[in-house]
């Protein structure tokens, strides 16, 4: 078989491994595989480069994607979507694996259901947001940075007495900023999943600061609703429509300061987030992922996207996995509000 293979999307540590997992299951059967240049935007242009066990060995260990990527949407332009189906028919594919979160995922669904094109898809996102699967590969690495970012903002907080607010990622799920708060024993944390309190936040501050603990630490999701919605940085949007955002952070630590009198600042994470080298468990994940995503396409059982259930991985229907965003469940707030008290 003929197999082509994209990273679409944010780049995510882990990817590589994934990329590692599906080349070697399709190699060792006798097939070949193509790797299609930055996302959706290499399916359009057929921009290609081929894979193999040799020069994909090495490469688990590696951040980000060898192949590339782009926020690029292909059912943007009709046009763009009958390129997609030329080039897998110029390259003589057999099945394409597409390694993204909910927006790549999403194209790979329409692609199926719509223009008949063999795909597989596999789970991608640091956010964690993906319903069909009990966690995405990045998560775990992207949990690690962040916690380690505020370990140490806590000495410098401490030293200048100040309360730090952390903005991290997180458009409509709060999985990184509710691991990341609880991890590193932050003072309050704000997810798009609930009402911001602000009042609380700032007297669960003011009491900490009156007990005696000389800083404190806010971790804020970029989506966290503040009256009037969310933050953003512009007006512009990507190809899928989304906004983008940014400033959460600088909005609360200004209402911080102005509210309790305490010096405030706020540091935004960003790309920080996605970048470096996959954690042991993302590069277990995601060559785990890659095997089944590789054994799918052997069994022609396309569709389909792989996906982590307990211990085990299995397939689900592609139109499942990207109908519906996993958001924070409510257990987490219930544990996390012992802290608060």
């Amino acid at each position: 078989m003929k197999v082509g293979i994209l990273t679409g999307g944010g780049d995510c540590p882990g990817l590589n491994a994934v990329i590692r997992g599906v080349t070697r299951v399709i190699c060792n059967n006798g097939g070949e595989v193509l790797g299609l240049l930055e996302g959706w935007r290499g399916a359009i242009q057929g921009n290609t480069t081929p894979l193999t066990i040799d020069n994909t060995d090495n490469i688990v260990g590696l951040g980000g994607t060898i192949l590339g990527s782009s926020r690029t949407n292909p059912f943007k332009d009709e046009k763009q979507v009958d390129a997609v189906c030329d080039t897998f028919k110029k390259l003589g594919l057999d099945a394409l694996v597409a390694i993204g979160g909910d927006d790549t995922l999403g194209v790979a669904s329409k692609l199926y259901y719509e223009r008949g094109l063999a795909t597989i898809g596999c789970p991608k996102t640091i956010d964690n947001d993906l319903s069909a699967t009990d966690q995405t590969f990045g998560f775990d690495t992207c949990v690690n940075i962040v916690t380690e970012a505020i370990d140490r903002l806590r000495t410098t907080a401490e030293s200048h007495r100040r309360v730090i607010v952390v903005e991290v990622m997180g458009r409509h799920a709060g999985w990184i900023t509710c691991y990341s708060a609880i991890a590193s024993a932050a003072d309050y944390f704000l997810v798009p999943e609930r009402e911001v309190d602000l009042d609380e936040m700032c007297d669960v501050l003011a009491k900490r600061r009156a007990g005696g603990k000389k800083y404190g630490i806010v971790v804020a999701s970029e989506g966290a609703k503040l009256k009037g919605g969310m933050v953003t940085s512009s007006g512009e949007l990507d190809d899928f429509g989304h906004v983008k955002l940014g400033g959460v952070g600088e909005v609360l630590a200004k209402y911080i300061q102005d509210k309790t009198k305490i010096e405030t600042r706020s540091v935004i994470l960003g790309h920080l987030q996605r970048g470096g080298t996959p954690s042991a468990f993302d590069r277990v994940l995601g060559t785990r992922l890659g095997v089944h995503a590789g054994h799918l396409v052997l069994e022609k059982n396309f569709g389909k996207m792989v996906a982590l259930r307990g211990t085990q991985i299995v397939p689900v229907d592609l139109k499942d996995a990207v109908n519906k965003m996993r958001e924070l469940e409510d257990s987490f707030f219930e544990e996390a509000s012992e802290f608060i008290r």
